[in-house]
């Protein structure tokens, strides 16, 4: 049923008809998604809600030391790194063996170094802990080969592009924004109501109480990121066009998922600058895949207080992963447009309005994902989505748009 599920999900763009059969798949799957299949922290989600925010506090705390998940960056060129989502006790040798294995280089030829402000760069020992004790990595990473140099060259070396296989290409589209979709959930999951309130109000890094947001937004830019840097280091235009369309199901599978950070993130890494002057490129994309996009953009359309977001967020029932800065501007404009005392009385009338913002939060975790988001989980869906190389020059990325497509 499952499968037979997924099979109607990827035709429902083509034949919209679908829709009404799809709705009642979902209800079925629903059905067989009982109270035992839920983990067990799900059973005692109303107990759990029912005490008070500082008991929540603390139980989040004690629990994130040991198993908090981060997201790791290791350069692995001069203009580019690989973001690895990961554990916190995270040592050099697994971080290599996942360096290896993604950009296609032998562990034994290359070493883990840490780079100081100053310039100077220190080996670690295989069994070193990339993490410090609190949590955050001993300095910039970079994997580079044993006489210190990086493992590639500059990106704006087309030979060197020319060579680099385009994996994502092999993969369903489905299975890729599943595996988006879980990742993000169990992020999303983990942050408490509080951290909003931290992040908005004290503004105060490192201090540990808005670590699993941060986690969180730091995965919405670099999915951002990944997207437009996937594009631009194929240097193939037929491969290009079918990655455009392949982002463009993503994205609209992201949604259908309602995961709409993923979706806003994609949605923007296809706007932004570089990508979206490929002409070329996007002249080649089927008109179908057009007017997929054109919808898909409505939702990140600013206007109104981005009205067509809210509407359609608020359509969506829980489980739901919104898109976080939009939320967090909430919160901030809240803040800064309504005064905290009047006449040296607290203004209960702004903490109820932040209040209700943050408590979207709650609503959106009451429930747990069910049978209608699965994908296929398989070490290469995983590593396309755990494991995404980024550029992160902005000049090296306008020279790759130049060199694809240059100006005429």
């Amino acid at each position: 049923m499952k499968t037979l599920y997924r099979c109607v999900l990827e035709d429902l763009y083509e034949f919209p008809t679908l829709e009404r059969d799809l709705k009642e798949f979902q209800k079925l799957l629903r059905r067989r998604h009982t109270v035992d299949d839920c983990p067990p922290n799900q059973k005692s989600k109303q107990m759990y809600q029912q005490l008070s925010l500082k008991e929540n506090c603390l139980q989040l705390r004690s629990s994130q030391s040991e198993t908090r998940e981060v997201i790791c960056c290791v350069y692995v060129s001069a203009d580019s790194f690989l973001s690895v989502h990961t554990h916190a006790s995270l040592e050099a040798h697994e971080l290599l063996r996942i360096v290896g294995l993604k950009m296609d280089k032998a562990e034994e030829d290359m070493v883990l170094a840490v780079v100081s402000h100053t310039g100077e760069r220190r080996v670690l020992q295989p069994s070193d802990c990339v993490y410090s004790e609190s949590l955050t990595p001993q300095g910039k990473l970079v994997a580079c080969r044993r006489d210190l140099t990086e493992i590639l060259p500059p990106l704006t070396d087309s030979a060197e592009l020319s060579k680099r296989p385009v994996r994502l290409l092999g993969i369903n589209t489905w299975d890729v924004a599943a595996a988006l979709t879980h990742l993000d959930w169990s992020l999303f999951k983990s942050i408490h109501e509080q951290e909003l309130v931290y992040y908005t109000l004290s503004r105060a890094p490192g201090t540990g109480h808005t670590a699993a947001l941060s986690v969180l937004l730091q995965r919405c830019n670099e999915v951002q990121q990944w997207v437009m840097s996937e594009v631009l280091m194929c240097v193939s235009l037929n491969k290009r066009v079918q990655l455009l369309k392949k982002f463009i199901k993503i994205a609209a599978h992201c949604k259908a998922q309602r995961n709409l950070n993923s979706a806003f993130a994609i949605i923007m890494g296809l706007n932004t600058a570089a990508v979206s002057r490929l002409n070329q490129t996007w002249e080649k994309c089927p008109g179908k895949f057009k007017k997929l996009f054109s919808e898909l953009e409505l939702i990140t359309d600013p206007s109104l207080n981005h009205k067509a977001y809210r509407e359609a967020f608020k359509r969506m029932k829980p489980p739901k992963i919104p898109f976080m800065p939009l939320l967090l501007k909430d919160i901030t404009f809240i803040h800064e447009g309504n005064k905290t005392f009047h006449d040296n009385l607290v203004n209960f009338e702004k903490l109820h309005m932040i209040a209700d913002t943050v408590r979207m939060i709650r609503h959106c975790q009451s429930d747990q994902p069910g049978n209608e988001v699965i994908g296929v989980d398989s070490a290469d869906v995983r590593s396309s989505v755990h494991y995404l190389h980024i550029i992160d020059n902005q000049q090296t990325l306008f020279e790759l748009s130049h060199k694809l497509e240059p100006r005429a």
